[in-house]
């Protein structure tokens, strides 16, 4: 039979159950990069992977709307914001889940303004080495999305943060986001195949807040430096990339998730395609876990 690749499942459909949209914002990040170029090279590796999973006998059979990429390059954050939020709501509202491809770590903050829903109704998941509490009074960039929702009024108790890194972030961080009430693993919690465990400890805490949906952040530099180079701020002893694909598969087969982004990919860092292909098996693995939501 001949070779069918997830690049193929991506149509101008808007009657598809999914959306995929790029958002390549590069400005406003702490360590300037090329995080611009990352949706465009994101959407070439998905030609590498085929539609069927030999592990679990799964074929990727279902449509996958395109939206294309917005023009946000050179955009700060606060010029980028409305742009951001207005596109992707427009996904939202017409399909079950939408793939934010970015762009730095900055374009988190109006996505989750983008799910159509008081703050205090949605729940935020981030698989991330850093607690992006980096203070506000700069403006908005990579390094506080966090911080800038819950000035938005996301209250702390919706907001649960996996993965962080030793020596990636400050005390004050971790006492504000204590202050704030956020939910909080280190990386430690996450190791040696926990990773499903604590992404459904987070659902559980999400649960008990009442959030209507859930957007989930992975800022790509949550993995190992060894294993995605192309992170310009990923740390020796971050994620296994196996537990960030067991994680992304997961978390896209609860239905209450309605967003997933990925940031913080920097092609112009890559080697040998290595974080460009880890990209894109993790766009594989979200439409897995979709595929396997139970109806």
């Amino acid at each position: 039979m001949s070779w069918k690749s997830v690049a193929d499942l991506i149509v101008q459909d808007r009657n598809a159950p999914i959306a995929i949209i790029g958002a390549p914002m590069e400005a406003g990040s702490v360590t300037p990069g090329r995080c611009d170029l990352a949706p465009e090279t994101i959407r070439r590796a998905l030609k590498r992977f085929s539609t069927f999973d030999v592990n679990d006998n799964l074929e990727l059979d279902l449509p996958v709307h395109d939206a294309g990429d917005l023009a946000v390059q050179t955009m700060m954050p606060s010029q980028g914001f409305d742009p951001i939020r207005q596109a992707v709501e427009a996904e939202a509202l017409d399909h079950d889940l939408v793939i934010l491809l970015g762009g730095n770590n900055a374009v988190t903050r109006p996505a989750a303004h983008a799910l159509g829903l008081p703050l205090d109704k949605v729940g935020l998941i981030t698989l991330d080495a850093h607690f992006d509490m980096r203070e506000t009074d700069a403006g908005p960039m990579n390094g506080n999305p966090v911080r800038c929702l819950i000035e938005d009024g996301m209250p702390g108790r919706n907001i649960c943060q996996l993965g962080l890194a030793p020596f990636a972030n400050t005390g004050r961080m971790e006492e504000d986001a204590a202050a704030a009430g956020n939910h909080v693993w280190t990386i430690a919690a996450c190791e040696d195949g926990l990773i499903e465990i604590v992404v459904d400890e987070a659902f559980a805490k999400l649960e008990q807040s009442g959030v209507l949906a859930i957007m989930v952040d992975f800022d790509i530099d949550v993995i190992d430096r060894s294993q995605c180079p192309g992170a310009p701020g990923a740390r020796p002893g971050g994620l296994a990339v196996r537990d960030f694909f067991r994680a992304a598969r997961h978390v896209a087969m609860n239905p209450k998730v309605r967003l997933v982004d990925l940031t913080e990919f920097d092609p112009s860092l890559d080697v040998s395609d290595i974080s460009a292909l880890t990209a894109a098996r993790w766009v594989c693995e979200i439409l897995a876990g979709y595929r396997l939501r139970t109806p």
